[in-house]
């Protein structure tokens, strides 16, 4: 097969990340007898440093007209300073919207010999097999009214939590076809006590799920989904959310795993699907060869798995990080007693060796 791929590292230590996972995707493409084009572009602070906008119409483009968008990180303190519709964070906002990513998919699954590196104990979290099914262009990030203005005596900050039938039905049908490919329970996450917004939501999940008799169905409150995770994770098979809370409850998720830098994203739509880390640009370690470059080289897995359904080669890359696992290897996020510390260069190159070993 033939397939078009933007590339677009960010800022931080995505300038790091992505170079491995772009080696690891041209390997599969000479293992496989696959064609790859790689196209960079430029995002977030790195595209402001250059064209003063954090999202320049030459990357957008270039999105639209890619296959898949792999994308690294951004943000950073040094662009903190900037009005808001110019932060580097807007770029995630907007190829969100513009390439019609409506659905994130954030698997969070323990590694067995990561156990140590968790916070939680091990017998809370081994056999964690997760995946958060979050709406990504709806609710309180893109409802208006939105914005702060002025009132007698101060300020008044405003964003509205919005979502229509469709918008919930197109989310609720992703997490059951998920769900429908695992353990078959699905998970609705929301606040129907409080929020009428939240209310639809329940309504309108129930609508879908008869279309799926046979996936479980249950709802749960966002707050006491959040202490459930760090009481009992294994209970959750598909977690499906609204944009607000999936974007609390999958980093939540992500760290009874040991690290956040070992989860990949995919947010998929109407066009190219995203792949992604969840973990952000990390300034304070970037350049230092230190970050984890797994979640990105396991969104690039997702990547093929999802885009391209070249499930093969997926699985291939993922028995490649797990033998790299097994050997003892561990950047500074997942390291502990006993274990081989290397930094994002070495663990990228010991996991393209494994690939490359079959």
């Amino acid at each position: 097969m033939k397939a078009r791929i933007a590339v677009l590292p960010g800022d931080g230590v995505g300038q790091e990340i992505v170079p491995e996972a772009v080696r690891l995707l041209k390997a599969v493409g000479e293992r496989f007898h696959h064609v790859f084009e790689f196209v960079s572009g430029d995002v977030g602070g790195s595209a402001i440093d250059k064209v003063g906008v954090p999202l320049p119409q030459e990357t957008l483009a270039l999105a639209q007209q890619s296959d898949a968008v792999l994308l690294g990180a951004v943000g950073g303190p040094r662009w903190d300073g900037l009005e808001y519709h110019r932060r580097p964070e807007r770029a995630l906002l907007g190829l969100r919207e513009q390439l019609g990513l409506f659905a994130n998919l954030r698997p969070a699954r323990l590694y067995p010999m990561l156990a140590e590196a968790s916070t939680l104990k091990r017998e809370v979290i081994e056999g964690i097999d997760l995946l958060v099914v979050r709406e990504l262009t709806g609710g309180i990030y893109f409802g208006k009214p939105k914005g702060i203005e002025k009132i007698p005596g101060g300020e008044r900050g405003v964003n509205t939590e919005v979502y229509t039938t469709e918008e919930i039905r197109r989310i609720a049908k992703v997490a059951f076809e998920a769900a429908r490919k695992r353990r078959r329970r699905v998970t609705s996450v929301d606040k129907a006590n409080v929020l009428e917004s939240s209310e639809l939501w329940r309504r309108v999940v129930i609508e879908v799920h008869t279309g799926y008799p046979d996936v479980e169905l249950s709802h749960m409150y966002v707050d006491n989904c959040a202490m459930q995770l760090v009481r009992n994770p294994r209970q959750f098979d598909v977690l499906l959310t609204t944009n607000l809370f999936g974007d609390i409850l999958s980093d939540e998720a992500a760290m009874l795993t040991g690290s956040i830098g070992m989860l990949p994203s995919a947010s998929l739509g109407a066009r190219a699907g995203l792949y992604e880390p969840i973990h952000g640009s990390a300034p304070d370690i970037a350049g230092k060869n230190l970050a984890n470059p797994i979640a990105t080289i396991a969104s690039a897995a997702m990547m093929l798995a999802y885009t391209f359904h070249l499930d093969k080669e997926a699985e291939a890359i993922e028995h490649a990080i797990l033998k790299a696992l097994e050997q003892g290897y561990r950047t500074r996020d997942i390291h502990s007693r006993g274990t081989k510390l290397v930094g994002t260069a070495e663990m990228g190159q010991v996991i393209l060796e494994n690939f490359n070993q079959g």
